[in-house]
């Protein structure tokens, strides 16, 4: 999974929205507006891996330490107080949202969404979340409840026990490469959005 979607995890990571953002070049209106698609992307997520958890491919990994969406709402209550998600018009996440809930036909395809997200958030989320406290100067872990694991005390040692269990799973050959390949639309999805904020990166950044 890894291996197979690292050019596409490489040019989303590499997108002009989220080099000016790790850059700490955005203005606090930029990050919201990432915030305010995640949350729409979470709640998608979130909803279908609970309808799905009795699937023995979606029980290997679901885990609701890893939800994310009351410490979205958290957070947005910081960044964006009274905006609601779902005024945003966002293409790039309905889209988003539409291939997670089409994912609920197999649990392969959750799983990719599962660990292209979760994963994530665990590893690179890690840096985006410092960022977002030097650049604003956050303390006390105001705004950034996103990026903060409370039930997960040692989030390496939580990744390894993952990864173990995505090798316990078994699949054919032909349903792994099933899952790479929507691991790998998963990242042009995640691109897609970034790159629909990148349309408006004048505007985010600090003057």
């Amino acid at each position: 999974m890894r291996e197979g979607s690292m050019s596409e995890h490489q040019a989303a990571e590499g997108s002009t929205y989220m080099s000016e953002l790790l850059d700490g070049k955005l203005v606090a209106a930029g990050y919201a507006d990432l915030l305010l698609r995640l949350r729409r992307v979470y709640g998608a997520l979130e909803e279908t891996l609970r309808a799905h958890a009795g699937d023995p491919i979606v029980a290997a990994v679901h885990d609701p330490a890893l939800d994310r969406v009351a410490a979205i709402d958290a957070d947005l209550a910081h960044w964006a107080p009274g905006v609601d998600p779902e005024s945003i018009d966002s293409p790039a996440v309905t889209a988003y949202v539409e291939r997670i809930k089409a994912a609920g036909a197999w649990g392969g395809l959750l799983l990719a969404h599962h660990y292209t997200r979760y994963l994530g958030d665990l590893s690179g989320g890690q840096a985006i979340g410092r960022v977002l406290q030097r650049t604003f100067g956050l303390a006390d872990g105001e705004g950034v409840a996103f990026y903060t694991f409370e039930a997960i005390e040692k989030p390496k040692v939580y990744k390894d026990t993952y990864r173990a269990n995505l090798d316990s799973i078994e699949l054919t050959p032909e349903e792994t490469a099933r899952v790479v390949a929507e691991v790998k639309d998963v990242f042009a999805l995640n691109q897609g959005v970034f790159d629909e904020l990148g349309r408006n990166i004048e505007a985010y950044r600090v003057a």
